[in-house]
């Protein structure tokens, strides 16, 4: 009597169904390159060519989460803490006013005739100022991005992002790499460590010469003068000059574009030709 043979075993499968293939550290390099074409692919069918990238703390609360903490304060050292983190909503109501500003006269609302977008709010993804440029650019009716990723504090994206354009990375160097490689100009607001990492980051590749030179905008005079001192870094010779001159700080959202403007951002501009941020016309039929 012919016995049945064994049930093929994980080596049967295709490469593409084998998650425990797939998750091999040997394969880590594979795994890089499909979460970098996963998002640029998808953003090339959209049309996104370019992109207003907003950055900012995840912890700054949205007027209507200050506004409740306050409610819930029942004691008075839990109001004076409410009272406190509520002062701090003035910020997200400016990266909200900036990021519908931006949306309306950077162009983000006009899909050209070659269906190419220019100057898409583009934000991390998670709560705080970056709900707030995400849920402004959804004010106008504009599309925009969040590149999210998992962390202990974020896992959700926000409401606001366009779901087409809401992304997930588990590597943080591909997520900062689209972050990087479409943006025409930087809206850095108040921020901890993983804002200051971002900045300095995009600071070194204008510094260096790896990326275009583009706007860099700082929101918040007092914020930063107090956290960074900058010009120390010009005392110590640590950095030149000239170099300081790679940003500007603004308080208010209209400063914030006068800035850009005046610094080579305007109405539908493309972006300057670099590795990466060509982009050729979609079919009509893509």
């Amino acid at each position: 009597m012919a016995t049945e043979p064994p049930p093929p075993g994980e080596s049967y499968l295709l490469a593409i169904e084998d998650t425990r293939f797939l998750l091999r550290d040997e394969l880590r390099g594979l795994r890089f390159a499909v979460e970098y074409y996963k998002a640029e692919l998808l953003l090339r069918d959209w049309g996104v060519r370019s992109t207003i990238v907003v950055f900012g703390s995840a912890r700054i609360p949205s007027p209507e989460e200050a506004e409740a903490r306050l409610a819930e304060a029942a004691t008075p050292e839990a109001r004076a803490a409410a009272e406190q983190h509520a002062a701090k909503a003035v910020w997200y109501e400016r990266a909200r006013s900036f990021a519908r500003l931006v949306s309306v006269r950077g162009g983000a609302l006009n899909l050209r005739a070659d269906r190419i977008r220019d100057n898409v709010i583009a934000t991390g993804g998670g709560p705080g100022i970056m709900e707030a440029a995400n849920r402004g650019a959804a004010d106008v009716a504009a599309p925009s991005i969040g590149f999210n990723i998992g962390l202990p504090r974020e896992q959700l994206p926000n409401q606001w992002t366009t779901p087409a354009l809401t992304f997930r990375f588990h590597y943080f160097a591909m997520r900062k790499m689209h972050l990087a490689m479409r943006a025409n100009a930087l809206a850095v607001f108040p921020g901890g460590f993983g804002t200051l990492d971002e900045l300095f980051e995009i600071l070194t590749l204008q510094q260096t010469k790896k990326a275009p030179k583009m706007p860099v905008v700082l929101f918040g005079r007092d914020y930063w003068h107090r956290v960074v001192d900058f010009r120390a870094f010009v005392a110590e010779g640590m950095v030149d000059e000239a170099d300081l001159g790679l940003f500007e700080i603004v308080d208010t959202p209209e400063e914030g574009w006068e800035s850009m403007s005046r610094r080579g951002l305007h109405a539908h501009t493309p972006p300057a030709e670099a590795p990466g941020r060509r982009m050729e016309p979609i079919d009509a039929e893509s």
